[in-house]
């Protein structure tokens, strides 16, 4: 299976959206995720981002984000809900600890709203060549090239970081290293050596990547440099009202 953020090609509906729609349904999602208070709509959120996933085909990237973001988001649940301490009780433990009403609340709105929040900036990049979005930044925001162009190259390193980690720990596990134990103190004694291959294999990358840069004429680029146009049709329109009219009931039910 691919990495997180690579891309996943497809000819679905949602691949098809001008990749500036897909940035500002992603914004609003996520703005929507804030905005509530709600945990039932904070749950609707996450289903729609579901939905969206499964119109693009990648239900199971999706499920495997939501499921790794749920993981991240037990630690902060059981993290913060000991220090709201208003409230009524409901649950008293010893070392004069407790669980009240509202911390409980909370910490639940502050699981979703991270999943809320993350899967649909993830889900979006996933469908969107990063070239299309480079293009769209550059002719329609009219944002300069030269940040565009760090932001992608950013974005465009992750899962090619993570393949790379890949590759060093299955040779690691080649050699007798196991990395499959349970204990987190000792997997994480035993990922931190590996940062040092990381880093030198990603320097060379970089490096490579700004080679390249400079030999397709990345300081004479301009707005007007790409050949790709990028219009609106009417699912596009459709998609931003949608996205707003999501906004909106996020902020009724706050």
């Amino acid at each position: 299976m691919k990495g997180i953020l690579e891309y996943s090609q497809g000819e679905t509906i949602i691949h098809k959206l001008n990749p500036l729609t897909k940035m500002i349904l992603a914004f609003l999602l996520c703005l929507s995720s804030f905005v509530s208070n709600n945990i039932l709509m904070a749950v609707v959120i996450i289903a729609l981002n579901i939905i969206i996933a499964y119109m693009a085909n990648i239900t199971k990237k999706a499920l495997l984000l939501l499921s790794t973001l749920l993981k991240i988001g037990v630690v902060l649940f059981l993290f913060q809900i000991f220090f709201i301490r208003t409230g009524n009780i409901i649950l008293s433990l010893p070392l004069n600890l407790y669980i009240t009403d509202m911390g409980l609340e909370f910490s639940i709105l502050l699981v979703l709203r991270l999943a809320g929040a993350t899967m649909p900036l993830v889900l979006m990049i996933t469908v969107t060549r990063m070239s299309d979005l480079t293009n769209v930044f550059v002719q329609k925001l009219h944002i300069p090239y030269k940040y565009t162009f760090a932001f992608i190259t950013a974005l465009r390193f992750i899962p090619i970081f993570e393949n790379e980690m890949n590759g060093i720990i299955e040779a690691q596990t080649a050699r007798g290293v196991e990395f499959d134990t349970k204990n987190p103190i000792k997997k994480i004694k035993l990922v931190l050596p590996l940062c040092v291959p990381l880093l030198i294999s990603s320097v060379k990358r970089i490096e490579g990547g700004a080679i390249s840069a400079e030999l397709r004429g990345f300081n004479v680029r301009q707005k007007n440099s790409g050949y790709k146009k990028y219009y609106f049709n009417i699912f596009d329109y459709l998609v931003i009202l949608l996205s707003v009219l999501m906004l909106f009931v996020s902020f009724v039910v706050a």
